[in-house]
């Protein structure tokens, strides 16, 4: 540690000798002393060199002591000088008071006791050095304060920025999904022979593995920037069990495994829990089950732990008779875009966020994971969770497409740039027997709401041009006269929680999240139909 650089002390006396004296005294200090005769002098010194302390003569001729501090704290440059004053005049209270009046902090009367006038300046030498720590201690915190003010600021512009770009890049890349998908539902409706049957599955199965691998990484960079919610809601909890094992069973049987549930009967009906959540922690363990399970069975496991008043402690478990992880590999399988690698396991491809996720998730839902492996032998994964519980049942009611109510009678006003989305959604909302119009651009609604009125505007969020939010703004702004309030569903394939705070700011009535399920697309429009 380098030692602290040595302190300016200036003496200023009419008198050689006196200085001399001084000098005598304070010479064993650690500081560099400075002595003049002169008051105006003794005012350059000051002024040039980085002066600590001053010991200052009150009687000099042409300016005595009180005149020269006097202009001394009366200078920026100066005022921080500690001055005493060396005097041989009376003892009595007003020249003491008038002194530290023009700024002087202590008196050291002749003749000079050398303990007390050594000490005092010990002292006084001592607190400057003390001072000018701190001093020096605040301006660097005000410079890491400035860095981190500014590194927040950077890494706000750096979050808002990756936003922007998740938005957009889902936007880009759900759109098109979102016409593959829609096609495949129409498709189906239609008459096909066997081999189209079987290509038309195969394609679907290919576009929804797709839409996962993307929803994973929204998913996971959500949970990142904070703005991933819970959702609570009432819940058969037996159904949505059975709803995931049931989607997993195909592949489960091409694999020829069997898929096992294991559900306990104390089990309540309806807990309170996210479903949407829940159901993606039971597809990725499910998942990640069969695809590292060759021979043997998975077994899908809900137990009791116990039971408090209206809650109950459930732990949820997924076994395999699988490959198995080494202790290693166990502690690197949570962390993102991390995979076991073996010769046993690189086949199987992913992006490694799966098991990610379903921690993440696990813990915000404020579970614990846990799991339970042995190589050639398989793997458990379970997480543990009090859940409050009703002892009523919940009537779930899911009509299929084909049931759908005709909404004959409703004019609809689509705004959507990408074609085959016009195409598809032109092509249900016929099927409803909903009078549509399509238009392609912001510019265009704005233009068709002067000659024509409409019950439903869906709105594309991103357009070229005016995007969907914008004309939003403008309608409820009173940009067409008397189509204030209509009724407008935004449309948008970013990210949906980000989405729905932006369009409600922008006066959207509702919002539908592409790839869009063409029962929720029903239902928000029905709401809105004359009749109802």
């Amino acid at each position: 540690m380098s030692a602290s650089p040595k302190l300016n002390l200036l003496i200023v006396d009419d008198k050689q000798e006196n200085i001399v004296a001084l000098q005598a005294l304070l010479d064993t200090h650690d500081i560099q002393i400075l002595t003049t005769t002169s008051p105006n002098e003794a005012l350059r010194i000051c002024w040039e060199k980085d002066i600590a302390i001053a010991l200052i003569d009150v009687q000099m001729p042409g300016m005595n002591g009180f005149e020269l501090v006097e202009i001394l704290k009366n200078n920026p440059r100066t005022q921080e000088i500690m001055v005493i004053f060396v005097t041989a005049i009376s003892l009595e209270a007003k020249y003491a008071i008038k002194g530290l009046h023009v700024g002087a902090i202590d008196y050291l009367y002749k003749p000079l006791d050398p303990y007390i006038t050594s000490a005092k300046v010990d002292s006084f030498i001592q607190l400057i050095r003390n001072q000018r720590e701190i001093k020096e201690k605040n301006r660097q915190l005000e410079s890491f304060q400035a860095e981190l003010i500014k590194a927040k600021e950077d890494a706000e512009q750096s979050k808002k920025a990756k936003e922007n770009f998740m938005a957009n890049m889902s936007h880009e890349i759900r759109t098109p999904i979102n016409g593959i998908i829609g096609i495949i539902h129409l498709l189906k409706k239609s008459e096909l022979n066997s081999a189209q049957q079987e290509m038309l599955s195969l394609l679907e199965v290919s576009s929804e593995s797709l839409l996962g691998v993307i929803n994973d990484i929204l998913d996971i960079s959500k949970i990142e920037a904070g703005k991933f919610r819970i959702n609570y809601a009432e819940t058969d909890i037996r159904l949505l069990m059975t709803q995931a094992a049931n989607l997993l069973n195909i592949r489960a049987k091409e694999k020829d495994l069997k898929l096992v549930m294991d559900i306990d009967e104390k089990l309540p009906k309806i807990i309170m829990v996210d479903s949407l959540r829940l159901n993606q922690i039971f597809m990725n363990l499910l998942s990640n089950a069969i695809k590292f399970t060759e021979k043997g069975q998975v077994t899908f496991k809900a137990e009791v732990l116990d039971k408090k008043s209206n809650t109950a402690e459930i732990e949820f478990s997924v076994a395999d008779t699988g490959v198995g992880i080494s202790p290693e590999n166990q502690l690197k399988i949570f962390d993102k875009f991390e995979q076991v690698e073996d010769h046993s396991t690189t086949h199987h491809g992913g992006t490694g966020l799966g098991l990610a996720i379903v921690k993440k998730l696990v813990e915000l839902k404020g579970g614990k994971l846990h799991l339970i492996s042995k190589e050639g032998e398989g793997s458990k994964f379970c997480f543990t969770k009090w859940y409050e519980y009703v002892e009523r049942e919940q009537k779930i009611e899911e009509k299929p497409v084909s049931q759908l109510s005709s909404l004959k009678g409703m004019r609809i006003l689509v705004a959507e740039d990408n074609m085959i989305n016009k195409f598809l959604i032109k092509k249900i909302l016929q099927d409803w027997e909903i009078d549509t119009t399509l238009v392609g651009s912001g510019t265009e609604v704005l233009e068709i709401l002067k000659a024509h009125d409409f019950d439903v505007i869906l709105m594309d969020t991103y357009m070229p041009g005016m995007n969907g939010l914008d004309v939003t703004k403008k309608i409820r702004k009173g940009a067409i006269k008397g189509r204030e309030t209509i009724p407008i569903i935004t449309f948008t394939a970013g990210i949906v929680d980000i989405e729905k705070e932006t369009s409600k700011n922008a006066g959207a009535n509702d919002i539908l999240s592409k790839p869009f399920d063409v029962n929720v697309l029903h239902e928000k429009i029905k709401k809105y139909h004359p009749n109802s």
